[in-house]
């Protein structure tokens, strides 16, 4: 498990130095012994949810994003009421009991915030090539 927790730290510090002038990093908000190992110039994530755009769940995403801007809602929908079982439905993720494929399950995407960050940061992107370019 040590093995795992240095080659994860290795990852995410090697993509945040990439040689590249925009980088998104989704990871969930850091631990104390790994944030420990971060590099200085790391800010903290932007947090955001599936149903921010249009998917019916609670999953705090974090971003950690170096020369891109934060991701905007596109679809919120209007959360349930606290305890009713819809709301309890949305935080699946939360209550999933353990299981073979619970890892799967709480590593799911949403196509909803993918369309998002394709628009919005690959837009961005292309804005930004253009005027450097100019």
């Amino acid at each position: 498990m040590k093995a795992e927790f240095e080659d994860g730290v290795d990852l995410f510090v090697s993509c945040w130095r990439a040689p590249i002038d925009r980088v998104a990093i989704e990871n969930p908000e850091m631990h104390d012994l790994a944030k420990a190992r971060m590099p200085k110039d790391l800010p903290r994530p932007r947090i955001v949810q599936p149903f921010w755009f249009g998917h019916p769940e609670y999953k705090g995403t974090g971003w950690y994003l170096k020369n891109l801007p934060s991701l905007q809602e596109t679809s919120r929908l209007r959360e349930p009421e606290k305890d009713s079982d819809n709301w309890k439905t949305w935080n699946r993720v939360w209550r999933m009991s353990p299981s073979a494929d619970r890892g799967k399950e709480r590593s799911r995407f949403f196509p909803g915030m993918a369309s998002a960050m394709a628009d919005q940061w690959g837009g961005y992107a292309f804005e930004q090539f253009q005027l450097e370019a100019a």
